[in-house]
């Protein structure tokens, strides 16, 4: 970061038994102030991409940003256990009904009272059919919220739902402030956000950056960080030179021959964390020819060296895998065996599918994913091995956030999926396989039944036991090329206190200032 941009104000008080003392870290971009002062921290976070909206009940991307701009009912700590956070308590009170208690003397940025009826509010319009929300299945369990009074809420689920407390922890559960949402509507909403969260929306240059401030009466207390910029910087190699210049303060999305020349840096630090990254996959339109027929998509699973791509492609920056659940996620049951490299046995199926000389298709790919040009090529080249011709698409990301959704992409496309929102089975899984939903373009009723079915179990083996189910009827249904789950690589500049964490989040007020 350039010293200019990095303006760091620290104020370290050592309170010892005796009475108090004062001391300071100088040097460039610090200053030395005196007993009583607040720290002064702002920081640039470069992403590979610009956010799409910030409104969180209708988002198509992570929630990176609007995480430090809205607050949810259950907060997760540094270990991934879930606390309070807008609620202080919660329990269930029969089978179908949870109920919250919530925080008291809360406030959105703009004034706005946080009470049971913006919790009401938050849910019934991502809950609205009419409103179309692309993430609506993570919360698809609940038929109704209920004021109990102006401090409690009823949640009322369609069936028994063991995931309730884990749902409100994350999008599309954010809490929104109803008086607001409804005078600007939802897309100025998205536009100018208003939130209870420890950041404050400021401003948005589309294409290039958002800028956020601290929220001064935040209820958990002002964070460290007073400014953050969010700034998008789509080539992998100038965010690695933007790190190591100073420009920015943290990096996302590190590529994997970039890691080395962060790891040696004398000024930033690589941050890894493995397996918390997307679950990335080539899916299929299975109701689309040639792609209806189980033998075709079981031969391109044949057709593909997966290992030799995630070792010479992506240069171990992923772990190849069959398994549809994480090791991060509830109901994984560790990695089964797929399909292993065998184009004869490709070969033999296409024949067997009425595709001897095989066929032509467009493969779309988005730069969301590592080194996703790359892997596409490859792919496009193993499966011309096997007479499978295939045209890479590379698709801008903007318009992809809109494609897919929408079932609009082409009939083969890359896609990658997590579970970050619960780091359950349920959020890895159901909304990319269960027939109808936004982000599937795959049906099959038996999985579809079990889906719905482990959703409303509460005996944990039991829900275990549907997800192996599901997970062996899709193996060897094959409605995607199983490929690999990411690593996540972060650049961390000196100067702060943060490591990556495994739900994939950027809580920047647990950023600190670190020791230069």
């Amino acid at each position: 970061m350039k010293k200019s941009k990095f303006l760091l104000i620290l104020t370290l008080l050592a309170v010892f038994a005796a009475g108090c003392s004062t001391t300071s870290k100088s040097g460039a971009g610090e200053e030395a102030t005196g007993e009583g002062q607040d720290q002064k921290l702002e920081i640039t976070i470069a992403r590979a991409f610009d956010v799409n909206g910030l409104d969180p009940g209708f988002l198509t991307e992570n929630a990176q940003v609007v995480d430090n701009i809205f607050d949810t009912l259950v907060k997760r700590d540094a270990e991934e256990k879930l606390v309070p956070g807008l609620a202080t308590s919660w329990s269930q009170i029969d089978d179908t009904t949870w109920q919250f208690k919530l925080r008291e003397g809360v406030t959105f940025t703009n004034g706005e009272a946080f009470n049971a009826d913006a919790v009401k509010y938050s849910l019934d319009r991502v809950l609205d059919p009419a409103n179309n929300a692309p993430t609506a299945s993570y919360v698809s369990t609940i038929q109704e919220v209920n004021v109990v009074d102006e401090y409690t809420v009823n949640v009322v689920t369609k069936k028994p739902d063991p995931l309730v407390p884990t749902r409100f922890n994350r999008y599309p559960t954010e809490i929104v402030p109803p008086k607001y949402a409804e005078e600007v509507g939802q897309e100025q909403f998205a536009q100018k956000p208003i939130g209870t969260g420890p950041y404050q929306f400021v401003s948005w240059d589309k294409g290039s950056n958002v800028v956020l401030e601290a929220n001064p009466n935040y209820w958990g207390g002002e964070p460290d960080v007073k400014k953050v910029t969010f700034r998008s910087i789509p080539e992998a190699s100038t965010r690695v030179s933007a790190l190591l210049n100073g420009e920015v303060d943290l990096i996302t999305a590190v590529s994997p021959e970039d890691r080395e020349k962060i790891e040696s840096s004398s000024t930033a630090r690589l941050s890894t964390v493995e397996r918390a990254g997307n679950t990335v996959y080539v899916g299929f339109k299975t109701d689309v020819k040639p792609f209806d027929d189980p033998k075709v998509r079981q031969a391109l699973n044949y057709a593909i060296d997966v290992k030799s791509i995630v070792d010479k492609v992506l240069q171990g920056a992923a772990v190849q895998t069959n398994s549809l659940i994480g090791p991060k996620d509830f109901g994984y049951a560790g990695e089964p065996e797929g399909y292993s490299y065998d184009p004869e046995k490709a070969k033999q199926l296409l024949a067997e599918a009425g595709y001897p000389n095989g066929f032509s298709a467009t493969l779309d790919t988005v730069s969301w994913y590592i080194k996703n040009t790359d892997v596409a090529q490859v792919i496009a080249e193993q499966l011309k091995a096997v007479g499978v011709n295939i045209k890479v698409n590379n698709v801008e990301s903007s318009v992809y956030r809109t494609l897919v959704p929408a079932g609009k992409q082409s009939d083969m496309y890359v896609l990658g999926w997590s579970s970050t929102n619960t780091l359950d089975a349920d959020a890895a899984i159901y909304a990319i396989l269960r027939s109808g939903e936004s982000y599937s373009t795959y049906a099959n009723k038996d999985v579809d039944a079990k889906l719905d079915e482990a959703r409303s179990v509460t005996d944990e083996a039991k829900r275990k036991q549907l997800y192996q189910e599901i997970q062996d009827e899709v193996l060897k249904d094959a409605p995607r090329i199983f490929l690999y789950q990411e690593n996540q690589y972060y650049g961390v500049s000196d100067r702060l206190k943060w490591d990556g964490r495994v739900d994939g989040s950027i809580p920047v007020s647990t950023i600190s200032a670190g020791n230069e």
